[in-house]
C-alpha cells in the first residue's frame, strides 16, 4: 500500500509560509524589499494592531501588469533570477519568489498595481491563496499592498504572537533596517493612524539622526576603508555613548542588513580597551563587496551571508575602527564603573551622605521555621535547613572578605562563604517585589529635573512600564525621544539612571520575549544594578548586615539569576583537603 503522496499547493505553501513569515514584522520586511525592488523612492507603511490586522505598502515604484500581479503570488515566481549561477550575483533585496506566496497562503491579500505607462491598473484580491478578484481599475503609479488578518487560517502559528508592544517592536526594527540602508528613500511609518517616523530624503548621518535622534549625530565618528576586498564606509559611536542596551549595531553588506556574531565581535575588539564590560557600542557600518565573495542564499529570511573570506574582513573592520578611535583622540568622559553606594536597608536611605544604618537582631526570629510561609521554589539544591538554623541561632562577631568578594562567617563546626554580589542582589530582589505589593516605595526629588535621551523603541518600552516604575518610586514624564525624571526612589543616584534605565530597558526586552512577569522583571532589573560590586571592600559591619539580611530573605540561596548565593564548609569537609 502507498503511504507517500505530494501535499496539495495550499498546504505546502502553508508550510513555506512558516520558515519566511514568521509574525507581522517578517511580511513587512519582504514588502519594504520588494517596493525597493521596484525602483521606490517614497514608501509608506501603514500598520493596525502591530500588523495582527492591517499591513500596508503604498510606493511609487515601478508597478506591476496585469499578468505579473497575478504571477507573483506564485511560489518561485521572481524576475531576479533564471539559473543557478544568478544566486551567486545577486543584487536585489528579494530573489527566491517565496515571500508573496507565503504571506497569501496565510492571510487576506489586496493588492492594487499600475504601470507608469498604462492608463490603468490592477486590482487583485486573494484569500488563503485562491484569487477572488482580478479587475482593471484606476489607479496611482506604483503598488499598493494590504496584507489583513495575518495567519487567519493557521490559528495555533497566531496564537503563538507576542503581545502588541512586542510586535511592535519587531516591526519598527524591521523598518529601521531598511531606511537606514536607504537614506535616499523617502519613508514614513503609521501605527494605528500616528506617525511614528518621517524620514526624508538624506544622507546616510543625517538618516541615522532622523531615526535614533538629533543627539545622536553628535555622538558619530565617520570610518572608511577601501581594500582590494571590501570597502568600508559609515559611523561608529564614542566610547562614552555605549549603553548596556543592545539595538544600535548595525553591518549593511550591498545595502541589505545582515547578523554576523563573528563580525560584531570584531567592533566589541576595537573598543574593549575604551569601555568598560557588558556595554555595547553603537556602529552603522556599511561593507560593499563583489557579489561574487559572498553566498546570500543560506536562509530564507536572508539575514545571514556567507563570507568566502570572512576572517580578513573581521580583521579589516577591527583595524579599521581601531583606526578610527585613534585619528579622532577618543577617549571615554564618561566613568562608567561608578560604583553604586552600599546600601543594605534600602528604606533608611534619606541622602548621598548617610550614616550608616544600626540594625536591631532579633536572635530567637528564624523565618525558615515557619513551614507554612516558606517558599523552596527555587533554593532545593543548594541549601539545607540546618545551614541556616546554624548561622541564626547565634551572632557571630567574627568575619572577614577573600578577595573583596566572598564574605567568610566562621564558627565552630566550619565556614559560611557568601558571594557578597549575589547575597545583596537577592536582598534588594524581595525588597523590591515587596515593594510592588505595598506600593510604598519611597521616592526622593530632584533638585533639578533629569532628561535621558532614548530611541523610539526604548521609550515604547518604558511607557509601557510606566505604572509599574511609578510605584517603585521614578516619577518622570515621557516626551518624544526623551524622559524627564522629577524623582528617583531613595536608593538610587541621579548619576546612575542613565545605565539603570538602559539595564530595566535591556531585561524588559528579553521578558517580553518569553512573557515573563513585569513586576518581577522590574524587581530582578533593579537588584542587578543597584547591587554592590563583586569586589568591594567591606567593614565588619556591613558583612554582618549581609548575612543577616540575607538570611531573612524567602530564597536565601539563590540570587534571582538562579546561582547560589552561599555554601557551607564543614570541618569534615575541609579534613578532605588534609
Amino acid at each position: 500500500m502507498n503511504i507517500i503522496q505530494l501535499l496539495p499547493d495550499h498546504v505546502a505553501n502553508q508550510i513555506a509560509a512558516g520558515e519566511v513569515i514568521q509574525r507581522p514584522a517578517s511580511a513587512v520586511k519582504e514588502l519594504l524589499e520588494n517596493a525597493l525592488d521596484a525602483g521606490a523612492n517614497e514608501i509608506k507603511l501603514y500598520i493596525k494592531d502591530a500588523g495582527k490586522t492591517l499591513i500596508q505598502i503604498i510606493d511609487n515604484g515601478c508597478g506591476m501588469s496585469k499578468e505579473d500581479a497575478k504571477i507573483c503570488f506564485e511560489r518561485h515566481a521572481t524576475s531576479k533570477i533564471k539559473n543557478a549561477n544568478d544566486l551567486f550575483n545577486i543584487k536585489s533585496m528579494g530573489f527566491r519568489g517565496e515571500a508573496l506566496a507565503s504571506i497569501a497562503a496565510i492571510s487576506h491579500v489586496e493588492l492594487n498595481s499600475k504601470l507608469t505607462e498604462d492608463e490603468l491598473g490592477t486590482l487583485l484580491i486573494i484569500e488563503g491563496s485562491e484569487i477572488k478578484k482580478n479587475n482593471e481599475c484606476s489607479s496611482t503609479n506604483g503598488t499598493s499592498i494590504k496584507v489583513k488578518n495575518l495567519f487567519y487560517n493557521v490559528p495555533a502559528r497566531r496564537n503563538f504572537l507576542k503581545s502588541d508592544q512586542v510586535e511592535l517592536r519587531h516591526i519598527t526594527e524591521e523598518f529601521c533596517r531598511v531606511s537606514l540602508s536607504n537614506p535616499k528613500v523617502k519613508m514614513q511609518f503609521f501605527s494605528n493612524n500616528n506617525e511614528l517616523y518621517h524620514l526624508p530624503q538624506s544622507n546616510f548621518r543625517q538618516r541615522i539622526v532622523n531615526v535614533f535622534g538629533n543627539k545622536k549625530n553628535e555622538s558619530l565618528v565617520p570610518i572608511e576603508e577601501q581594500t582590494s576586498l571590501v570597502t568600508l564606509n559609515g559611523f561608529i559611536g564614542k566610547p562614552e555613548s555605549a549603553k548596556r542596551t543592545r539595538g544600535e549595531q548595525y553591518f549593511f553588506v550591498n545595502n541589505r542588513f545582515i547578523k554576523n556574531n563573528y563580525l560584531n565581535h570584531a567592533i566589541k575588539k576595537a573598543f574593549e580597551e575604551v569601555i568598560p564590560q557588558n556595554y555595547f557600542p553603537s556602529y552603522f557600518i556599511n561593507l560593499s563587496i563583489d557579489t561574487n565573495l559572498i553566498d546570500i542564499n543560506i536562509h530564507p529570511s536572508k539575514t545571514e551571508i556567507k563570507f568566502e573570506d570572512e576572517k580578513s574582513i573581521y580583521a579589516i573592520i577591527r583595524a579599521t575602527v581601531k583606526k578610527s578611535l585613534g585619528s579622532y583622540n577618543i577617549a571615554p568622559s564618561i566613568d562608567f564603573s561608578q560604583e553604586q553606594a552600599f546600601d543594605i536597608d534600602i528604606s533608611l536611605r534619606k541622602s548621598e551622605n548617610i550614616k550608616e544604618p544600626v540594625i536591631k537582631v532579633d536572635s530567637n526570629y528564624n523565618p525558615f521555621n515557619d513551614k507554612k510561609n516558606k517558599s523552596y521554589d527555587d533554593n532545593r539544591e543548594y541549601l539545607q535547613e540546618n545551614i541556616i538554623q546554624e548561622f541564626t541561632d547565634k551572632k557571630i562577631e567574627k568575619t572577614f572578605q577573600i578577595g573583596n568578594c566572598y564574605i567568610v562567617y566562621p564558627n565552630d563546626n566550619g565556614l559560611l562563604l557568601i558571594h557578597q554580589r549575589r547575597a545583596h542582589k537577592r536582598i534588594l530582589f524581595e525588597y523590591y517585589k515587596n515593594a510592588f505589593k505595598s506600593e510604598k516605595s519611597k521616592s526622593q526629588t530632584l533638585l533639578f529635573p533629569k532628561s535621558i535621551k532614548l530611541n523610539t523603541n526604548d521609550i515604547k518600552i518604558v511607557s509601557s512600564i510606566k505604572n509599574e516604575l511609578n510605584k517603585i518610586g521614578f516619577l518622570f514624564k515621557i516626551k518624544k525621544n526623551e524622559l524627564v525624571f522629577n524623582g528617583i526612589p531613595n536608593e538610587c543616584q541621579e548619576t546612575n539612571l542613565q545605565p539603570l534605565i538602559e539595564n530595566i530597558i535591556e531585561q524588559n526586552k528579553i521578558s517580553d520575549e518569553i512573557k515573563l512577569d513585569v513586576k518581577k522583571n522590574l524587581a530582578k532589573s533593579l537588584a542587578i544594578s543597584l547591587a554592590i560590586s563583586k569586589q568591594k571592600k567591606l567593614s565588619n559591619d556591613e558583612q554582618r548586615m549581609i548575612k543577616e539580611e540575607l538570611l531573612k530573605c524567602e530564597s536565601p540561596s539563590v540570587c534571582p539569576s538562579k546561582k547560589r548565593t552561599m555554601i557551607n564548609l564543614r570541618i569534615e569537609d575541609l579534613d578532605k583537603y588534609f
